[in-house]
């Protein structure tokens, strides 16, 4: 165990944004892999229909037989839906296309904004001792969504270095704003991530300088190359820095996993 500790509880990241393809559950499950590496106890909650944080992390869909879904639905224990990996210290609470349903059938219960801040909270939890726990967010600004950031301490945004990035950023940023306005006045910005960067190519630059210009201190110096380690390394059901440890996205996910707990030791001292 590292000398990172939190004595309240593990801290809650969601992975958030409603921009599809911008590397949400590539980064959730390798930040998570290098956090792991770092000493500590991780938990994923695969909150996206599609469960390719559940597939990247070698549940298949045949084995999910609790998940998210009866988390929020059904009020399911942790102990019925929590999964270990193939990664000691690092497990998950897989999804499948079943929560797709969950908005509507979440509408009329009046806590429906607040199911996962209360089912993350069951005493059950402490025995777990998880150090973090990151919310693999849909790609969309749903009641799955909001569920995440109103059980969550911050929300990391990937950022693809692509034109229009930053329009979605500005309306993920109203949906924060509002969240904290209505039910969690605590939530913050962990950071924006700069996602599939090309330092060769112009755009990237481009795209990384208008984000440092609008978002200051809020973008991580870290940024995530692009690499085609990266990409194949899910098809193997492995984070890259499993599937490829040398590779230059599995450092750069230990970058930015050190990078993230250094600023919370500094937050904390």
């Amino acid at each position: 165990m590292s000398d990172f500790s939190r004595p309240y509880g593990p801290r809650i990241i969601s992975v958030a944004n409603q921009k599809g393809g911008v590397g949400k559950t590539t980064t959730t499950i390798n930040l998570a892999a290098a956090l792991v590496e770092s000493g500590l106890r991780v938990l994923v909650v695969d909150l996206d229909p599609q469960g390719n944080a559940s597939t990247g992390l070698g549940i298949e869909a045949p084995d999910r037989v609790r998940t998210t879904y009866d988390l929020l639905v059904e009020d399911a224990p942790l102990a019925d839906v929590i999964r270990q990996t193939e990664i000691d210290d690092l497990a998950i609470i897989p999804s499948t296309i079943d929560l797709s349903s969950a908005d509507i059938e979440l509408f009329a219960n009046e806590k429906r904004s607040f199911l996962l801040h209360d089912a993350l909270r069951q005493p059950l939890m402490e025995e777990y001792e998880w150090d973090y726990i990151l919310i693999d967010c849909p790609p969309s600004l749903n009641l799955l969504t909001v569920n995440a950031m109103v059980a969550s301490d911050s929300v990391l945004i990937p950022l693809q270095s692509e034109f229009f990035a930053l329009e979605g950023v500005s309306q993920l940023m109203l949906t924060i704003r509002d969240v904290r306005q209505s039910a969690n006045p605590n939530l913050r910005i962990e950071g924006v991530v700069l996602t599939m960067y090309d330092r060769r190519n112009n755009l990237s630059l481009q795209v990384e300088q208008d984000a440092r210009d609008n978002l200051g201190e809020l973008v991580f110096e870290t940024k995530i190359p692009r690499n085609v380690r990266v990409s194949e390394a899910p098809s193997f059901a492995l984070p890259v820095l499993s599937y490829d440890t040398n590779s230059t996205g599995a450092k750069a996910y230990r970058e930015l996993a050190g990078e993230m707990l250094t600023k919370h030791q500094n937050i904390a001292a």
